[in-house]
């Protein structure tokens, strides 16, 4: 259960990073990368303690830098797409607005 925790300490802080460094962290908010970096690496935690990987000899290192790692691509991946679409869709709504 420890791993469980650092896990998550771990992954909330990449989450909260990969915010820092986006340039369109302004479309989105503070918590979405963190959220679903934490959310995605404990998922991720489950499986592979469930398929046995946290107490097999010479493996034990998967459920505690695997998560982390799928963690913080899912917030890249999230800060990406999401700050691409989002900042599209904002210049589009302004850009009607100011023809008005």
């Amino acid at each position: 259960m420890l791993s469980l925790v650092i896990v998550v300490l771990a992954t909330v802080a990449t989450g909260f990073i990969v915010w820092g460094n986006d340039k369109r962290r302004g479309t989105y908010g503070i918590a979405l990368p963190a959220g679903a970096s934490v959310a995605v690496a404990m998922l991720s935690w489950m499986v592979f303690i469930q398929l046995g990987f946290g107490y097999l000899p010479g493996v034990t290192w998967i459920p505690w830098v695997l998560p982390i790692a799928l963690g913080t691509v899912a917030a890249i991946l999230l800060a990406f797409f999401l700050g691409r679409t989002r900042a599209k869709h904002d210049l589009k709504k302004l850009t009607a607005a100011l023809k008005l």
